[in-house]
């Protein structure tokens, strides 16, 4: 298949694009340049991108404003970058005959639903977004747009809402990978099953780390989160003992992902033992443990 992916030169949009390129046509454009950049332009130029549409099958949409520009930039420019232009992007894609859009979001926009009071948050599909700040609004506003273009011009659209995958603590981000994170590496396996799957009509899939818990957990998670580790997932809090880490005594959510490994056919491979084995061989991708309480 060829492939478009915008925000080629972001951090997910390069693992995504050399995950394809190994069996697939995949072109990539960025504003930056980069070895993943293949065309140097804005997705809002209509003369670029249907230049760049020519016999594509495949629209992987990862160019967006995110959560640390909220406050740096206004709400109007994150309604026209990650509302408008995706809307754009996928009409100019319908018109050139693309056959399936991909849309990068994230677990981000459930917001306030992700933190009941009482409990961990057990956040899947079914769980209505309480947005926080315009980016998390800018999200879900884009997914409804792409879900109207989808019935209307019967477009297959995939929204792969992924956890935090970014470099963090060495023990947060262990943890995180069975409660609420994702390795990029991960994130770039899941956008090839769905393009490879192309489900019909509109899907929307939690893409986040295996975790050990069930939702009966919710509440020891929240209020004895160490214990609850010790039992469920002895070989991380053995491991934490031996490096003198702290367990953390409350967590605050939980990303289930198993709709994503049922019907796309996912599976998340890169768990705590990947953080620690990047730890242990110095990678940029883990920072420091922390060495602090986890919440």
């Amino acid at each position: 298949m060829k492939i478009l992916i915008t925000g080629s030169a972001g951090r997910v949009g390069r693992a995504i694009y050399i995950n394809l390129m190994k069996s697939h046509d995949v072109i990539g454009i960025d504003r930056v340049p980069c070895s993943t950049t293949d065309i140097v332009g804005d997705v809002q130029n209509l003369e670029l991108v249907g230049g760049a549409l020519e016999n594509i099958d495949v629209i992987v949409h990862t160019a967006a404003l995110h959560a640390p520009h909220v406050g740096l930039v206004c709400d109007a420019e994150f309604t026209r970058i990650n509302v408008e232009a995706t809307e754009q992007l996928a009409l100019q894609g319908v018109k050139c005959g693309v056959k399936h859009f991909v849309f990068t979001s994230t677990t981000a926009l459930y917001g306030y639903a992700s933190t009941p009071l009482s409990h961990a948050g057990w956040i899947n599909e079914h769980v209505t977004p309480q947005p926080k700040t315009i980016y998390h609004t800018s999200k879900i506003e884009a997914e409804r747009k792409l879900q109207k273009i989808s019935g209307v011009f019967n477009l297959p659209v995939t929204v792969l809402q992924m956890s935090r995958c970014f470099p963090e603590p060495a023990d947060r981000m262990a943890v995180y990978r069975m409660t609420r994170g994702i390795d990029v590496r991960d994130v770039a396996s899941a956008h090839r099953h769905a393009i490879e799957k192309r489900l019909s009509g509109f899907r929307r899939y939690i893409i986040s780390g295996k975790t050990p818990f069930v939702q009966s957990d919710s509440c020891n998670l929240l209020n004895h989160a160490a214990a609850t580790i010790e039992e469920k997932a002895p070989k991380l809090a053995n491991v934490f003992q031996q490096r003198g880490w702290p367990l953390p005594e409350s967590l605050d959510r939980i990303y289930d992902s198993s709709l994503a490994q049922r019907e796309l056919g996912w599976w998340p491979r890169h768990g705590f033992e990947s953080v620690l084995e990047m730890w242990d061989n110095e990678l940029p991708e883990v920072l420091p443990p922390s060495i602090t309480h986890i919440g």
